[in-house]
């Protein structure tokens, strides 16, 4: 039978994340306590916990307000404006550990490039030289950085004549020459044109694996949070609501806010309207009978999540024998390609993403309107939501 799906989703274990480190849970660099910002007698900011392992990259998302920026701050000691307490190495800054000793061990890098109006190799010499750095260690980490940022060309222009990549590159090459234990990032891309910030993810994704620098990045880019982090906080109204691995969001979202947020492409709601053989429950979709094998029960509505790399496209009918259990006669709306895989819309009476290679789609010959079987196992389907109500 001739039928395909696609390999990974971005954060999946072929990506950067978790399968490149081991992160035991008690390797703690950073961690904090019980942590509250109240401003005007509200409250901004409310994390119980936080912990950060060595040698990780942790981003942080959420929509607008949701208090990344807030934390990342507060975490790095650029304010004090928390209650509860914050640990670097298992020892509470401001009281076990200094506070000053504690901002020279770590780097910050903002969405707007702060730098001095000097030359570039003087910028990203400035922090060594903070740090009482002695003249020759500068030179060489200096050349390493500018080197490392694709930038040993500009060592000498003037920081104001340079374009908005080439600033922020001076200020990651500074922040990194500094060989901080942990790296903050608050946004740095944000500002850049798509090119110039698909480069510099791609260069600073590849230099964050090589040097292991622990980092915890504020962004509202999910394809970024998605490229580079081992783990993921997503946050709102000032909480972290849901935190783990890429592919822990992408296939397990909390909600349909989290789910909509990290770029999941099927998210439908239906009714539970009874079981299924061999244990499953019975989801109505528009009228379509979609397995489940999560325990539900009757009279439910759900809201329910298909990644697309589970989809499996075929030019032949499947058999209700197979381990499939989902498969529906589906029509071809959109075909777009996304770099390595296909995207490929489907209208199966709801709709419906999967995600395909290049080869698949000339083997199958894939067009737009062409008819074709969509299937899906029933463990494939995620309930992401759930409220009782009786079906009329």
């Amino acid at each position: 039978m001739s039928e395909t799906s696609a390999f990974s989703v971005p954060g999946s274990d072929t990506q950067h994340g978790a399968s490149n480190i081991q992160l035991p849970a008690t390797d703690a660099i950073l961690s904090a306590r019980n942590l509250r910002v109240v401003r005007g007698g509200v409250t901004i900011l409310d994390v119980p916990e936080f912990v950060v392992r060595e040698g990780e990259v942790l981003c942080l998302i959420g929509p607008n307000g949701a208090g990344k920026t807030t934390l990342l701050q507060n975490i790095c000691y650029l304010h004090k404006s928390f209650e509860g307490e914050v640990m670097f190495r298992g020892k509470i800054i401001g009281k076990d550990h200094g506070v000053f000793d504690y901002r020279r061990r770590v780097a910050m890098v903002f969405q707007e490039p702060l730098l001095f109006d000097t030359t570039v190799f003087k910028n990203v010499a400035s922090g060594l030289t903070f740090r009482g750095v002695d003249k020759k260690e500068i030179r060489k980490r200096v050349a390493e950085n500018l080197e490392r940022f694709g930038i040993a060309h500009l060592r000498d222009r003037s920081a104001r004549t340079l374009s908005g990549g080439e600033a922020q590159r001076t200020s990651l090459a500074r922040a990194f020459a500094t060989k901080p234990e942990i790296l903050f990032l608050d946004e740095p891309f944000a500002s850049l044109d798509p090119p110039t910030r698909e480069g510099l993810t791609r260069d600073l994704e590849k230099i964050l694996l090589e040097s292991q620098t622990t980092t915890i990045s504020a962004t509202h880019d999910r394809n970024e949070a998605l490229r580079l982090s081992d783990r993921i906080a997503f946050m709102r109204n000032g909480k972290i609501e849901q935190l783990g691995t890429p592919a822990e969001l992408v296939n397990n979202p909390l909600d349909e806010f989290v789910a909509s947020f990290v770029g999941v492409e099927t998210v439908l709601t239906g009714n539970v309207v009874g079981k299924g053989e061999g244990g499953t429950w019975i989801v109505s979709v528009s009228g379509k009978d979609i397995e489940v094998t999560e325990p539900l029960s009757e009279g439910e509505s759900v809201v329910i999540h298909i990644s697309p790399e589970n989809v499996i496209l075929s030019n032949n009918f499947v058999s209700k024998k197979t381990s499939l259990r989902n498969y529906f006669a589906a029509r071809i709306t959109c075909i777009m390609p996304m770099g390595p895989f296909i995207k490929v819309y489907l209208d199966c009476g709801f709709p419906l993403v999967a995600y395909i290679t290049n080869e698949s789609k000339e083997s199958l010959g894939l067009s737009e309107e062409k008819a074709v079987t969509a299937s899906f196992k029933a463990t494939a389907v995620q309930v992401i939501a759930r409220k009782e109500t009786e079906i009329d």
